[in-house]
């Protein structure tokens, strides 16, 4: 069983950055590839960003690619997404997630464990 929370979202003008880091708990943090989705309103929740369970593979969305890092931290047993260059539409709920599955992981149903989300508004 793991648990994630996720935290550091927040209000930022375009162009600006911000870190969300996502908390996990559970002694087998890093058996599991994790990634980061996002949902805006009225939208589907959608695939962000995927990194494997030693940190050294990663796979990202073609809509932040360049501008977004995923990178974790098996002792602390934390995983970050570093957002650059924010756009408007980068305004969703971020979740981080865990799975066991094949890589990559890009499909929400691949994942087994979701955090509650955190808010992340760009504005204009």
């Amino acid at each position: 069983q793991v648990q994630l929370v996720e935290s550091g979202g927040g209000l930022v003008q375009a162009g600006g950055s911000l870190r969300l880091s996502c908390a996990a708990s559970g002694r087998t943090f890093s058996s599991y590839a994790m990634g980061w989705f996002r949902q805006a309103p009225g939208k589907e929740r959608e695939f962000v960003t995927a990194i494997g369970w030693t940190g050294s593979t990663t796979y990202y969305a073609d809509s932040v690619k360049g501008r977004f890092t995923i990178s974790r931290d098996n002792a602390k047993n934390t995983v970050f997404l570093q957002m650059n260059s924010l756009k408007p539409e980068d305004t969703a709920v971020y979740y981080c997630s865990a799975t066991g599955s094949s890589w990559p992981p890009v499909g929400r149903d691949e994942y087994d464990y979701w955090g509650q989300g955190t808010q992340v508004t760009v504005s204009s």
